[in-house]
């Protein structure tokens, strides 16, 4: 079995349509796996009727102070999530930083591709306002 076909296939997020062709463009492999998770970090519970504890919840942070305890907590629900929805990958680390203006932080999440053991990693940046 391929690597990509282990990681799976999928319409690109957000869907995205090739004109030209009249086609839903897809996307494979650890690029769907980076799209999935991008999806579980933007999606609040309750988004999803047919699966309404689905996501990270990190909307109720808006509007709170980018302190070192509201990042720990968005480092807890970032790590709680990914465990949860996303059985291929392993998470190496989560490190929750204060991005260059005072209402961002940057989520850098490091993992581990289960069946490849491939690395790879993601930023998130999110804002607090």
């Amino acid at each position: 079995m391929s690597v990509l076909a282990q990681l799976g296939r999928g319409w690109r997020f957000p869907v995205q349509v090739d004109a030209e062709r009249r086609k839903l463009l897809y996307v494979d492999g650890p690029e769907k796996v980076r799209e999935s998770i991008w999806i579980i970090l933007d999606t609040e519970p309750g988004e999803r009727i047919m699966r309404p504890t689905f996501g990270c919840g990190l909307r109720r942070y808006l509007g709170e102070p980018n302190t070192v305890a509201v990042r720990a907590l968005i480092r807890h629900d970032v790590e709680g999530a990914l465990a949860t929805w996303e059985p291929r990958i392993r998470v190496s680390s989560v490190d929750v930083t204060p991005g260059d203006d005072p209402a961002l932080v940057e989520i850098a999440i490091a993992y581990v591709h289960v069946r490849t053991s491939r690395p790879d990693n993601l930023v998130y940046p999110f804002r607090l306002v």
